[in-house]
């Protein structure tokens, strides 16, 4: 391990925890992706020793358009720790981040490790549940710009989420209507089919990745699919509600 991994980890770390930007690693860096994801695990390795706990992980780029923006072939992913867990219905703090974004998504439950190539009956038979959930998102660099490796490294910008009421998993999945309102006026419409088709894709694809890290999903694991549509940027003052079809609904006020 470099001395560069562990800096670069703290950086990160530091950016998080002092909710400040940074430039990117990338202007300055050549990393490999299998770097990247080591800063990354190094970097929330530190908050483990805090006294936070790995609660799950999150998937990215879970949209072809996002993929071929970022010019890449396959998913990314990061790691949930508790404290990212913000309380549905409640608010969050502003000054937590740097420049906070919000997407809708849905989260699976998992009752039983899932690890390694998985069919998708197999991964649905590892669920517990499914809800609806928000996730914020922030990336730790300045002006929200970065390569895949900085995006990576810095935990696939998953900061914090919100999960509604959890139902049963043993329904279609694969077109839900999506609609996420702030104030009380609609901000975006969306399905869960922009999840990679149906978001059971996505779990499947999470107990592949987790895999080649040499991990495993644990039972009572989250999953947090990815995005159904596009982030928009959070300010002061927005309540933000995310209803699901069938599923539920969750939701956020944001604070100064």
């Amino acid at each position: 391990m470099s001395a560069d991994i562990t800096r670069l980890a703290t950086l990160l770390d530091d950016a998080a925890r002092h909710a400040t930007a940074v430039a990117q690693i990338s202007a300055t860096e050549t990393l490999t992706l299998a770097q990247a994801y080591e800063i990354q695990k190094l970097s929330i390795d530190k908050r483990l020793a805090r006294g936070e706990r790995r609660v799950g992980m999150k998937m990215g780029f879970t949209s072809r358009a996002k993929m071929e923006q970022m010019g890449v072939s396959d998913l990314i992913w990061g790691r949930l720790t508790h404290a990212m867990l913000a309380e549905d219905g409640g608010s969050i703090s502003k000054k937590r981040f740097v420049h906070p974004r919000c997407e809708p998504e849905v989260a699976f439950l998992l009752k039983k490790p899932l690890s390694g190539i998985v069919t998708p009956l197999q991964a649905l038979n590892a669920v517990e549940a499914v809800a609806p959930a928000l996730e914020i998102i922030d990336s730790r660099y300045q002006n929200f710009k970065f390569s895949l490796t900085d995006v990576v490294a810095d935990n696939s910008s998953s900061s914090a989420l919100t999960i509604g009421p959890w139902n049963s998993p043993h329904q279609a999945l694969d077109n839900l209507g999506m609609m996420v309102t702030v104030n009380g006026r609609a901000q975006s419409f969306g399905s869960t089919a922009a999840i990679l088709g149906d978001p059971l894709r996505s779990l499947v694809s999470a107990a592949r990745l987790v895999a080649e890290s040499g991990e495993v999903l644990e039972a009572g694991h989250i999953v947090m699919a990815g995005g159904a549509t596009a982030a928009f940027e959070l300010q002061v003052g927005m309540f933000v509600q995310l209803e699901v079809e069938r599923l539920g609904r969750t939701s956020f006020s944001v604070l100064e």
